[in-house]
C-alpha cells in the first residue's frame, strides 16, 4: 500500500472539519485509511473534533519529539499525534488538518506528503465563521485576510453542499489511496 500524509489544509470556516468527518463516515470501514485526531489546546466543540491538551503537555510533548507535527495558531497549540508516522510508514494514509504554514515543514519530515486545499468564497467564510461564535477565534477580519498560498494536487470548493465537496475529497482520497 502507498501510505503517507494526506494534508488538508484551507482558511478558517472553509468546512475542512465538516469535509473531514464526512470522508471519514465514508471511508471508516477502510483500513488504508487513518483519521487522527488533532490535540489542540482548548475543549473539543460542535465545530471541531479534538482531544484537549494542556499547554504544559503540548510544550512538553514538542520538546520531547512527541507529535508528528506540531504549531502554533491563533494563541492555541495544534499536534498531530506521534503514532501518524508509523502508521503512514506502515502503508496507510493518515489525513488530517493542518495550518497552511506547516506544510513545508511537513514536506520535509514525513513520509509522502499530499495537500488538499478546501476553499470557498470570502463572503461564505465570513458567513461561516460568524455563525461560530467562537471566541479563541479571535479577529475575524484578520483570519479572513490572512493568505497563505500553498502548491496542492487537490483544491475544492466548498461553498454550497457538504456532500458533493465531500465525494471529491473521498474520491481523491481513494485514488491516492489505490
Amino acid at each position: 500500500m502507498a501510505g503517507g500524509f494526506a494534508l488538508v489544509v484551507g482558511p478558517s470556516g472553509a468546512g475542512k472539519d465538516t469535509l473531514l468527518r464526512l470522508a471519514r463516515d465514508a471511508l471508516g470501514g477502510d483500513p488504508r485509511f487513518v483519521f487522527p485526531r488533532r490535540l489542540i489546546t482548548r475543549a473539543p466543540s460542535a465545530h471541531e473534533d479534538n482531544v484537549a491538551l494542556t499547554e504544559e503537555a503540548f510544550t512538553e510533548g514538542a520538546a520531547a519529539g512527541a507529535f508528528a507535527l506540531h504549531w502554533r495558531a491563533h494563541g492555541l497549540g495544534y499536534a498531530i499525534p506521534g503514532n501518524a508516522v508509523e502508521l503512514a510508514r506502515a502503508g496507510r494514509l493518515v489525513v488530517c488538518n493542518v495550518s497552511r504554514r506547516i506544510v513545508e515543514e511537513a514536506r520535509r519530515t514525513l513520509p509522502q506528503v499530499g495537500v488538499v486545499a478546501i476553499t470557498a468564497a470570502p463572503e461564505v467564510l465570513a458567513r461561516r465563521l460568524a455563525a461560530r461564535a467562537r471566541p479563541e477565534d479571535g479577529d475575524l477580519r484578520t483570519r479572513l485576510d490572512r493568505v497563505v498560498p500553498i502548491a496542492a494536487e487537490c483544491t475544492i470548493w466548498n461553498d454550497r453542499d457538504p456532500d458533493s465537496a465531500a465525494a471529491v475529497l473521498v474520491a481523491h482520497l481513494r485514488e491516492r489511496a489505490a
